[in-house]
C-alpha cells in the first residue's frame, strides 16, 4: 500500500487536466509515495487515449457513462492503493508541499474526517472559507440575513485570521483529503447526487460520525474554476438545474418529518416562481444568452418535478441510472 491516491474525475476538461497532471507528474517526493488515477466520465471525444499516452505514469479509467462526480470519485477510490485519498478537480494545480501538509494533518488528527486547504484563483485571491450546512434558516434570503446578524461574532471568532486550522461545516469537492478508513466508515460519496451538493453531503456524514472537517491555512492549491460545466447554453442550463435538484436531494437525505416537508414545499414553490419569471424574461429577451438560458432551466426543472412525482423520489433522474 502506498501513502496517497489522488483521484481526479474528468469530463471534457482536458486543457485544465493537462496542467493539473503536469504539476503532479513533476513531483518527485521523498516524503510520501503517491499514485494518480483519472476517471474520465465518458468524454467520448477521442482524447482519452491521447492522454494515456501523454501521461504514462498515471492510471486512466474510462467510466461507462457521464455518471456524475460522486460516481466518478467512488470508481477511482475502488481502484486506489493508497492509505489516504485526495480528491482533486481537474482545474486545480497542486504542489508537493500542499499534498504533504494535507497528509500530515490527516495523519496527526485522526478525528479529522476530511481535510482541505486554502484555495486561490489565478490572481492569488482566496476562495470562501466560511461554509454552513443548508438548513431552513440559511435557505432563503431573509432567513440568511437574520442568521448572519445573530451569528456574526461567533463566526468571526471561529474563523479569525490568526488561526491556522479552521472548521467550516463543509468543504468544496475541489480539494477533499481523507483516510481510506474514514472513506469506508461513511460509505464513500453519495451517488444520489449527479452534480453539486455531493461535497456538502459527504462532509455532513463525516460530522454525523463525530468527525471534523478541517481547513488548513498554511498551504494552498490553485483552483481555476469552470470548465466542462460551462460549454454552451444547454450545458450551462443542465448544470444550473442540477444545483436546484441537488438541494432537494440534500434535504431529503438530511432532514426529516415536518421540517423536511416544510423545506421541500417552500423550496419547490420559490424555485417554480423564480424560474417562471426568469423564463418569461428569457422569452422576451432571447437574444441575450444569459437570459435565454433560463428557458432551458425552467423546462429542465418542470421535467424534474414531473419525474419526482411519477417515480416518488427527489433523486436526480441522471443519478437514478446509477443508484438502482
Amino acid at each position: 500500500m502506498i501513502d496517497i491516491t489522488i483521484v481526479i474525475v474528468n469530463y471534457k476538461s482536458w486543457n485544465a487536466l493537462s496542467e493539473c497532471l503536469e504539476a503532479l507528474s513533476a513531483i518527485e517526493s521523498t516524503r510520501f509515495s503517491f499514485e494518480t488515477i483519472v476517471v474520465d466520465n465518458c468524454s467520448n471525444d477521442g482524447k482519452f487515449d491521447t492522454f494515456k499516452t501523454q501521461f504514462p505514469t498515471i492510471r486512466f479509467i474510462e467510466n461507462n457513462g457521464n455518471n456524475g462526480f460522486a460516481n466518478g470519485c467512488n470508481t477511482g477510490a475502488k481502484a486506489a492503493n493508497g492509505a489516504y485519498l485526495l480528491f482533486l478537480n481537474p482545474d486545480t494545480v497542486a504542489g508537493e508541499e500542499a499534498i504533504y501538509e494535507l497528509w500530515q494533518t490527516a495523519k496527526n488528527n485522526t478525528d479529522f474526517g476530511i481535510v482541505t486547504c486554502t484555495q486561490v484563483d489565478a490572481y492569488d485571491k482566496k476562495y470562501k472559507e466560511i461554509r454552513f450546512f443548508p438548513s431552513l434558516k440559511t435557505l432563503f434570503g431573509p432567513f440568511r440575513a437574520l442568521n448572519r446578524a445573530f451569528s456574526k461574532e461567533t463566526v468571526q471568532g471561529n474563523f479569525s485570521e490568526d488561526k491556522n486550522i479552521v472548521f467550516p461545516d463543509w468543504a468544496t469537492g475541489a480539494v477533499i483529503f481523507m483516510s481510506k478508513s474514514w472513506y469506508q466508515k461513511i460509505n464513500g460519496w453519495n451517488e444520489k447526487y449527479w452534480l453539486y451538493f455531493e461535497d456538502v453531503d459527504i462532509c455532513k456524514r463525516v460530522i454525523n460520525h463525530h468527525g471534523k472537517v478541517a481547513l488548513i491555512r498554511n498551504t494552498s492549491i490553485l483552483h481555476k474554476h469552470g470548465g466542462a460545466s460551462r460549454i454552451n447554453i444547454k450545458t450551462k442550463a443542465l448544470t444550473k438545474t442540477e444545483v436546484l435538484i441537488s438541494q432537494h436531494v440534500y434535504f431529503q437525505e438530511h432532514s426529516q418529518g415536518l421540517e423536511r416537508f416544510v423545506i421541500q414545499f417552500l423550496l419547490l414553490i420559490t424555485l417554480l416562481l423564480e424560474k417562471t419569471i426568469l423564463a418569461i424574461l428569457g422569452c422576451l429577451f432571447f437574444f441575450i444568452p444569459k437570459l435565454k438560458v433560463n428557458i432551458f432551466i425552467f423546462r429542465n426543472l418542470i421535467l424534474y418535478y414531473i419525474s419526482a412525482l411519477s417515480n416518488g423520489t427527489w433523486t436526480s433522474p441522471r443519478a437514478t441510472l446509477y443508484t438502482k
